[in-house]
């Protein structure tokens, strides 16, 4: 989302921001929206940049605005898929888009903070997901004692990996899903840390993925494409495309879906 609202918000000032009519669950903003409206109007946006799965708009006050999509989550130019669902807006000096947060599911949130309250949120959570060393990840792991996938979801462990990607992760590891964390060698959290890199790259390459729900969409209110690419995700039953002998099967963890390939994947 960041490399996509980048070019249409950086460097603009902010004439208002309003809060759409919604009859659905709203979202948790922060502050109190009167006081969130005096600290940002005529403010300049300075910076858009990301850190883990939230979203951070620089201001030259000092203030951020930190945006955290969570499941159905969207930042927007173009025109949102409804308008029901349309949950905050930016509005920007200049002729070009406005910027909106549209959220389905109103799993959302909507924090301005000031750089030590920023500060203070980013500490909680683990290395980014595209930053983390091959040391800093067998350090986390080694003592992790839950199964991988549910390690990899864990924010506080690293930052940055979400359920879909996690299980193409692993696919391309060749590691099973439920192999305890702290049973994986020295050798396979060095292909963790680089298929990670890979698999990220690769969706931030394509916009990430949109799945048969129509969900996501780009910041343009388009499909993405990386789902063209899932190896195993939400492909249960089918053969891998890895090994082309393997079915594809799903389970549980954590009360997410995890799909893995029984012959790419073998449980040791």
């Amino acid at each position: 989302m960041v490399r996509g609202i980048r070019p249409w918000v950086e460097g603009r000032q902010l004439e208002d921001v309003v809060r759409p009519l919604c009859r659905c669950k709203p979202i948790a903003i922060q502050p109190a929206f009167s006081e969130l409206r005096k600290r940002v109007q005529g403010r300049v946006v300075d910076r858009v940049w990301r850190r883990a799965k939230r979203i951070v708009l620089e201001l030259n006050s000092g203030d951020s605005f930190l945006i955290e999509p969570r499941m159905t989550g969207l930042m927007l130019v173009a025109d949102p898929p409804d308008v029901q669902h349309l949950r905050f807006e930016w509005r920007l000096e200049g002729s070009q888009a406005n910027l909106w947060f549209w959220d389905r599911r109103g799993l959302g949130t909507i924090t301005l903070c000031r750089p030590e309250e920023r500060d203070a949120i980013f500490s909680r959570l683990g290395p980014d997901a595209l930053e983390i060393t091959p040391d800093q990840w067998w350090a986390r792991l080694s003592v992790a004692r839950r199964d991988i996938k549910v390690a990899l979801l864990d924010q506080k462990l690293v930052a940055g990996i979400g359920n879909l990607y996690a299980s193409e992760i692993l696919h391309l590891c060749g590691i099973h899903p439920q192999t305890r964390a702290s049973r994986l060698t020295r050798a396979r959290v060095q292909k963790l840390h680089e298929m990670t890199r890979l698999v990220l790259e690769e969706a931030i390459l394509h916009e990430g993925s949109t799945l048969s729900d129509g969900t996501y969409r780009n910041v343009l209110n388009q499909d993405g494409g990386y789902q063209n690419s899932h190896r195993v995700y939400d492909r249960e039953g089918m053969t891998c495309p890895t090994c082309a002998s393997g079915t594809i099967q799903r389970i549980v963890q954590a009360q997410r879906s995890t799909f893995f390939c029984s012959r790419c994947q073998r449980k040791r």
